[in-house]
């Protein structure tokens, strides 16, 4: 939990630099972010529970047989990401990404065929209610 609030924080940092280059010139934004960069913050003690995170979800997913030893290593390289604010990408974030994939996209295609499959209705229904739902976040979003 510890790690989800510190990667909202990292979010909300990323996004703000994204939009200084809105109201300021990509210099002047840069200017801005450099000079903050590294500054203290309370999220920073936070940030080590989204490395370790990733390895007790790898070894869980093991212990409990969800995933075999090749997948579970595969999950378990996410602790191997760059993380902090605006990270960019790295050939070592490429190769925790697609640890990932490997470890997550069969045990989705796997849980996809499962019975009971839903029918066509029931799948168009709960697409619209989401996004319904998803629109009037949206809109409470823009509120304020």
């Amino acid at each position: 939990m510890f790690g989800l609030f510190a990667r909202t924080f990292h979010a909300g940092v990323d996004h703000l630099a994204f939009q200084l280059v809105r109201r300021q010139d990509v210099s002047g934004a840069a200017g801005t972010v450099a000079g903050s960069y590294g500054a203290f913050h309370v999220v920073t003690g936070l940030t080590a529970t989204i490395v370790f995170g990733w390895i007790v979800l790898a070894i869980g997913a093991y212990v409990a047989g969800t995933l075999g030893l090749v997948r579970s290593i595969a999950l378990g390289l996410m602790a191997a990401l760059m993380i902090g604010v605006l990270k960019g990408t790295s050939p070592m974030s490429v190769l925790s990404t697609a640890g990932l994939a490997v470890a997550l996209v069969p045990l989705g295609i796997s849980v996809l065929r499962e019975p009971p499959t839903p029918c066509a209705g029931a799948f168009l229904r709960w697409y619209l209610v989401a996004g319904l739902f998803v629109a009037a976040l949206f809109c409470l979003g823009q509120l304020g």
